[in-house]
């Protein structure tokens, strides 16, 4: 069981389900959280730099896609 670090809820998280990276949203909040830690399962929320990189696909958004 995980905690979401914005709300307190209790999330039920397996920690063989998930790797560390992985994101998830809260049920309660809606808070965007990714796994920073396993065994226990640790959850951190998601900073916006974070969340429009994974969105992206591409590190370089100035590189053109020939």
């Amino acid at each position: 069981m995980a905690t979401c670090p914005e709300c307190d809820t209790e999330i039920d998280v397996d920690e063989f389900d998930v790797d560390r990276g992985d994101q998830l949203s809260c049920p309660e909040c809606g808070s965007n959280l990714q796994v920073c830690g396993l065994s226990p399962v640790e959850l951190e929320p998601v900073s916006e730099d974070d969340a429009e990189e994974a969105s992206s696909g591409s590190d370089d958004p100035d590189e053109d896609e020939d």
